[in-house]
């Protein structure tokens, strides 16, 4: 088979399988999160096999495990979480009225500053540029949320995820080396290579990336709540699950929390308490937890990791946003081997090194 044919044949593979995925993207969610869950606890299973213990017996005791820790969590998390949502409601109101008091006031003073037409041009370009983004924003959530998350959605997510990703890590290996003897055998070594390295860059990163979330999510949690920040373990908590974005969940929880902090607080020292509990965090992030956890060498650059988030979002709903980080890393190892490949080609090195 000539290469043409090759690249043709797997072009058009390729072409079914993405086809496959946006039809059936409303009834893959327990699927894509069990296969999650059973490659992030895999590891696991293979030392408990490797200390002798039959592999049905390890996945049972680490998936039981597994899902311990999370129930847990939610019995910890869920009244007090429920306490600062219902608290937020009754608040509401006042914080509302606080803000047009604070800020109108100081706004139309700015604007009285500048000349009728800047601020005709402001109060436009102001309009058209929120109204975009709002819309982009409200299309991708509504998406997600329209896509993943439906009632029967949590259903099937919570009886049938646990039965995949009990399957899955029971029969890992069984199911990598049935893929490996499908491999076409002239290639088989490369594409192993390829294979190895797609694992190396996606378990470096979801694994440490995971890490992080959960590290900043616990101190940004405590810290805000030790400073007397209303609402400060919900904003906590979910600047901590958003920083799997990258500089999403700081973004975030800056914002929020030092917008609440000027509306409650009377005293600006406790303001910079709260501004320098997120700079503090981000330097850690930034200099200790991001290099020692994640790693320089997973090759998945934010701004690539932030434009898969979207996009997975935008095409396939919650399915998307679970795929598009493993995507990525297949699309950057693939890039980098294409790349590697064209450096040491005569199309880059000219006729020459055919010679």
């Amino acid at each position: 088979m000539t290469p043409a044919k090759q690249l043709r044949f797997w072009l058009i593979g390729l072409g079914l399988f993405v086809l496959a995925l946006w039809l059936l993207a409303d009834m893959l969610l327990p699927f894509v999160v069990g296969l999650a869950i059973a490659y992030l606890l895999d590891p696991a299973v293979d030392r408990l096999e490797a200390a002798r213990l039959p592999r049905w017996l390890g996945t049972t005791l680490v998936l039981l495990g597994f899902v311990l820790v999370m129930v847990l969590m939610a019995l910890l998390l869920l009244p007090l979480v429920q306490g600062q949502v219902s608290h937020l409601l009754e608040v509401l109101p006042n914080y509302a009225t606080l803000a047009k008091e604070r800020l109108i006031p100081a706004l139309n003073r700015f604007i009285h500053r500048l000349p009728a037409d800047d601020v005709e041009r402001l109060r436009a370009a102001a309009g058209n540029y929120a109204g975009e983004v709002a819309g982009l924003v409200g299309r991708v959530v509504t998406r997600i949320l329209s896509g993943g998350l439906a009632l029967f959605d949590i259903v099937t997510l919570m009886f049938i995820t646990p039965v995949v990703a009990f399957y899955m890590m029971r029969d890992w290996d069984l199911m990598v080396g049935k893929v490996d003897s499908w491999l076409p055998r002239q290639h088989a070594e490369t594409v192993r290579e390829q294979a190895r390295e797609v694992n190396v860059t996606l378990s470096g990163f979801v694994r440490g990336q995971a890490t992080v979330c959960v590290v900043l999510g616990v101190f940004y949690a405590l810290a805000l709540s030790a400073a007397g920040l209303d609402f400060g373990l919900v904003i906590g908590l979910m600047a901590g699950l958003l920083s799997f974005i990258p500089y999403v969940g700081t973004l975030f929880g800056f914002v929020a929390s030092t917008g609440l902090a000027l509306l409650q607080f009377d005293e600006f020292w406790r303001v910079a308490i709260v501004i320098g509990i997120f700079l503090f965090g981000q330097a850690v992030e930034g200099n200790v937890l991001t290099p020692k956890l994640v790693g320089d060498k997973v090759g998945l650059h934010a701004v690539w990791v932030m434009f898969a988030l979207l996009a997975g979002g935008s095409l396939f709903g919650f399915v998307g946003v679970l795929l598009a980080v493993p995507v990525a890393a297949v699309i950057g190892v693939l890039t980098r081997f294409a790349l590697r490949q064209y450096l040491s080609s005569p199309y880059y090195r000219g006729t020459d090194a055919e010679r």
